[in-house]
């Protein structure tokens, strides 16, 4: 990991993933997701849950999402499969007012980028109770359903937010997910998780910051208050 210090009190924009980032992974929200996802796919392929749920790891790995190998080799619409999979229980996510205190203090703009859709963002920030603080939402589809690590929606998330990268912070969980943060001169902070693949290149230049408890991290964070 890197020594760097970035001086944090230059901050202006907070760039958050969603799941197992701004609520603990220990929820396992994604446990639904991943169910959804291969009962989605068995349908639309005609094929055995397991034969699907064979495919869907494999169009993962090499696309980064299913969804994204199942437009490329599929020619599946993402509209229904988004509604379909992202239509879960999100009472494993405790409401936390720590974190909504947490966010309250750091100065600037709070923005959600994340490979989930809109609406599962807004169901799980308002389970957390903090989506008030954030200006705005960067999801899949505002990446033209390209997902992390892809360097272009990252670029796109800088221009439509009007982001100065050397001023901005980005939080994930998912270690290779920071590195193009990283080298459009984001500030970058992985959230420590037991998911193996979530720690591949942890070891790396790319990682500035890093924990296993963001409401911890954020409230020893060296910024001015918000304003707000």
């Amino acid at each position: 990991m890197a020594s760097r210090a970035p001086d944090l009190a230059t901050i202006d924009t907070w760039v958050f993933d969603l799941d197992n980032t701004l609520y603990p992974a220990a929820c396992n929200l994604f446990a639904q997701v991943d169910w959804r996802i291969t009962h989605f796919l068995a349908g639309f392929l005609k094929m055995e849950k397991e034969e699907a749920r064979r495919i869907q790891k494999e169009l993962a790995r090499r696309y980064g999402t299913s969804m994204r190998g199942m437009m490329v080799e599929h020619g599946m619409p993402p509209g229904e499969f988004l509604r379909y999979v992202h239509d879960i229980d999100v009472t494993p996510v405790q409401p936390s007012p720590a974190l909504d205190q947490a966010l309250a203090r750091l100065p600037g703009r709070k923005l959600i980028y994340t490979n989930g859709s809109t609406r599962h963002a807004e169901n799980v920030m308002s389970r957390l109770g903090v989506g008030h603080h954030f200006a705005g939402i960067f999801d899949i589809v505002a990446s033209d359903y390209v997902p992390k690590p892809d360097p272009a929606p990252y670029r796109a998330l800088i221009d439509r937010h009007a982001i100065t990268a050397k001023r901005a912070v980005m939080i994930e969980d998912i270690a290779r997910n920071l590195i193009p943060a990283a080298q459009l001169g984001m500030t970058t902070v992985w959230v420590r998780t037991d998911h193996d693949f979530a720690r591949f290149g942890a070891d790396a230049a790319h990682i500035h910051h890093e924990t296993d408890d963001l409401v911890t991290w954020l409230e020893a964070a060296p910024t001015k208050p918000s304003a707000t």
